[in-house]
């Protein structure tokens, strides 16, 4: 519950700025005395700045931040999507991870159970999960550092994914328009998620239900046939049907299993 206080805490700073300490704890519930002891864990981690009265993200860090948070958001179904994804991995092939959030927990899940692959990823978060993971080769693709997503995009990136060939790529996605078609934020990242998919054999796309009907700025492709798509049972009937039209071969991770709180309670230490 405190992991979960703190994650509040800098969700609610970074979203309103300096906030009072009373502020804070109105948001997330908590004592007085409760937050003051947070806010001083979360200073020394130094993701916090406190001041008179209150507190403000860090300035050096609100861009790790932004990332944790993305991390954290629709926890559940990106766990049960990369278990899914995780079951479509092939001993002894090469594949390529990228840098979003819902591929992050694919890479997690294959921390806990290895198997003998050549992974290559744009991704430093992901490089990081897999470092010294028994029977991985694991490269990072080189070129300029994107900090907003912690991934390599640029020339140098593309000039090397241009001389490999991966057989599956397993994709995060920005947003996904009612025009069926997958966006990014990013220009240069769009270039190469474009690039990543022309390079591999299967493509493999992880997206939970809150990425449909968005658009960010950047064009990566029309959803099509030749794409696999894993997504959560939140997904609306409308867009089931949508993807059942393309056609395109949709995988829906059931929904996590409740563990009783009493269950809970009796595992804990």
């Amino acid at each position: 519950m405190k992991d979960d206080r703190l994650t509040a805490i800098r969700q609610h700073l970074y979203s309103h700025g300096f906030s009072s300490v009373q502020a804070i704890a109105d948001a997330v519930g908590a004592s007085l005395a409760t937050i003051r002891r947070d806010l001083m864990v979360l200073e020394a981690e130094g993701v916090i700045a406190r001041t008179h009265g209150g507190a403000r993200i860090s300035s050096s860090s609100g861009v790790e931040v932004a990332f944790a948070l993305r991390e954290q958001e629709n926890l559940a179904a990106k766990r049960a999507i990369a278990d899914i994804a995780f079951e479509m991995l092939r001993p002894y092939s090469s594949v390529f991870l990228d840098a979003g959030t819902t591929v992050l927990q694919l890479a997690r899940r294959l921390r806990l159970d290895p198997m003998p692959l050549s992974v290559f990823t744009n991704g430093i978060v992901v490089a990081q999960t897999l470092m010294e993971v028994p029977g991985l080769s694991v490269t990072v693709i080189g070129g300029k550092l994107r900090a907003e997503n912690a991934s390599m995009v640029g020339a140098a990136a593309e000039a090397m994914i241009d001389r490999l060939w991966f057989d599956q790529l397993f994709l995060g996605a920005g947003a996904i328009g009612d025009d069926r078609r997958l966006y990014s934020l990013d220009a240069s990242e769009a270039r190469l998620n474009e690039m990543m998919m022309a390079r591999s054999a299967e493509t493999v796309l992880l997206a939970d239900a809150s990425k449909f009907d968005r658009r960010l700025t950047y064009l990566v492709t029309p959803l099509g046939p030749s794409m696999r798509i894993v997504t959560d049972e939140a997904l609306s009937a409308s867009w089931r049907r949508k993807l059942g039209e393309i056609p395109c071969e949709t995988t829906i991770a059931p929904a996590p299993i409740a563990v009783p709180a009493a269950t809970a309670l009796e595992g804990e230490g």
